[in-house]
């Protein structure tokens, strides 16, 4: 350089341009933010969803939008002098660790990105953490999930956590959860999610997988006793006790009799199904495969499949949750819920019609939950007030209580915003309220050799006692309807317990057709 010649300025940053001066200000904003949220969260013992989803996940993820920012930013910069003034693009920097100026910032860098990796491995591992979690999986997304939540909490399952059924364990299967939820979440942010949620879940783990690692079905044997409490719609809300051996059996010769409930079990049976419909409740075509390797199919003579239909088909291969398939998300009926309650003693079984009007209230339709509860005070307080005075004046606490408990009901199992409740998601346990063992066993489903899947009460399970009955053997008690159905008694449970509609009579009643049916049908003693 000549002494004339002056010295060459060092040519400005590239970070000096508006878009990575605003990414720097996303990215700082960010980080801030997490920091704050992830102090809030250290100093706060309760879990909150939308903090977890703040600080572990979107946050970051604005966090590398705005660090992606500054890089474009530079990038752009640097083609806009490159086409004005090249000679403002400052030189890629030389590594010249003998330089002590150069090894510094190189220790330098090397200190920040190791902080850096440390720092996002930590946030993956919490982001990781909190989506496993209930909170993440119940309440995120709290109006679409709300039944599914609310009923998880109020069932058997609600100490076993959302993931340990629809994930289980393996990477395998996380991945392919995640993928699933990335369109549930489109769903939900443009509002396309059906209501209710549809089930059963598609693609959802094998029963083996999931319910098995608690379950093991080669330690199932025996039977269980099961007690029934059934409270009548009458004045005195007439309890009716039965007491059953459910026959569970199980799969296993070296722990009892390979017979029961349990035979379905795919430990050496196999059977496979075809469902007509998405619920899986019409099943007219079944083939087992039995321990000896002899294979037998049925077929529903009343819906019969071609053979054509049999072989383009989707056959399910029958495992826990095709009867369990309500196992964590149950929804009671009215009247199961409510007598669920008079048995507990949340609702006073001495209160006259309590089942009754209790029953009514909750089978009523309502647009929301608020209109739902508002109406079930108005209406047990109207009726108490107007027709049992007495009662109401002097023992008004039981009457609040009755209205309390019959909104929690309501609450717990009934979410009409989601069009959710015990009707549109049948359980297939037991045979009352929807067809369940009933698909199967029908008495309907033959074979080509004539042999028929029976639907006889005494192959799952056998009446002890029934206090509607007095039997000197009450190992061979038959199961008796409390109200003498006349030609209906070979009806299935589902045709007057049925789901969505209001018993219809077959014969039109006219007037008399609020009576109760023990005035025209009066129990046989």
């Amino acid at each position: 350089m000549s002494e004339t010649e002056e010295p060459r300025t060092k040519p400005p940053s590239l970070f000096r341009n508006y878009i990575s001066f605003v990414g720097a200000a996303i990215a700082t904003a960010a980080f801030l933010s997490i920091v704050l949220l992830f102090l809030v969260e250290i100093g706060t013992h309760e879990e909150n969803p939308y903090l977890g989803i703040l600080t572990y996940i979107i946050l970051p993820s604005i966090l590398l939008l705005g660090l992606a920012i500054v890089a474009v930013g530079m990038l752009l910069e640097r083609r806009r002098r490159h086409r004005g003034s090249p000679e403002q693009i400052s030189a890629y920097p030389k590594l010249d660790l003998n330089d002590p100026r150069a090894r510094h910032a190189f220790f330098v860098f090397l200190l920040l990105t190791f902080l850096f990796i440390c720092a996002s491995a930590f946030g993956s591992y919490k982001a990781y953490e909190y989506t496993e979690s209930d909170a993440f999986c119940g309440e995120a997304c709290h109006s679409v999930m709300k039944p599914e939540y609310t009923a998880y909490k109020a069932g058997a399952h609600a100490r076993v956590g959302c993931v340990g059924c629809h994930v289980g364990p393996g990477a395998g299967w996380y991945v392919r959860s995640k993928l699933s939820g990335a369109y549930q979440l489109y769903s939900v942010a443009f509002n396309k999610y059906p209501r209710p949620i549809t089930t059963p879940v598609e693609n959802l783990r094998p029963a083996p997988e999931t319910c098995e690692q608690c379950h093991w079905p080669e330690k199932f044997f025996g039977a269980q006793l099961k007690v029934f409490n059934h409270y009548a719609h009458d004045e005195n809300n007439s309890l009716r006790q039965m007491r059953l051996l459910i026959n569970v059996g199980g799969g296993s010769p070296t722990t009892g009799v390979v017979a029961g409930i349990h035979w379905h079990m795919n430990i050496a049976n196999t059977l496979e199904y075809i469902s007509t419909d998405s619920q899986r409740q019409v099943i007219p075509w079944i083939k087992v495969r039995d321990r000896q390797g002899n294979v037998t199919e049925y077929h529903d003579r009343a819906r019969p499949l071609t053979p054509e239909q049999i072989a383009s088909s989707e056959k399910r291969r029958m495992d826990c949750v095709d009867c369990h398939n309500r196992p964590a998300h149950v929804y009671l009926s009215p009247d199961a819920a409510v007598d669920q309650s008079l048995s507990a003693g949340r609702l006073d079984p001495a209160m006259p019609y309590v089942k009754r009007q209790a029953v009514e209230t909750l089978n009523k339709p309502y647009a929301t939950e608020d209109e739902a509860v508002n109406s079930i005070a108005q209406s047990l307080d109207s009726f108490y007030r107007t027709n049992y005075s007495d009662l109401y004046t002097q023992k008004s606490d039981l009457i609040k209580q009755a209205i309390t408990e019959t909104q929690r009901i309501y609450k717990t199992y009934f979410f009409p915003e989601m069009r959710t409740n015990w009707a549109t998601h049948p359980n297939n346990i037991g045979h009352l309220y929807s067809s369940g063992c009933f698909r199967c066993h029908d008495g309907e489903h033959v074979s080509n050799t004539g042999k028929v899947i029976r639907n006889d009460c005494n192959i799952c399970h056998t009446v002890l006692s029934d206090s509607s009955q007095t039997s000197t053997t009450p190992m061979s008690l038959p199961f008796k309807h409390p109200v003498d159905l006349g030609g209906l008694a070979d009806r299935k449970c589902e045709s007057c317990h049925k789901a969505n509609e209001p018993f219809r009579h077959p014969i039109n009643l006219g007037d008399i057709s609020m009576f109760q049916c023990v005035e025209c049908h009066p129990r046989e003693n």
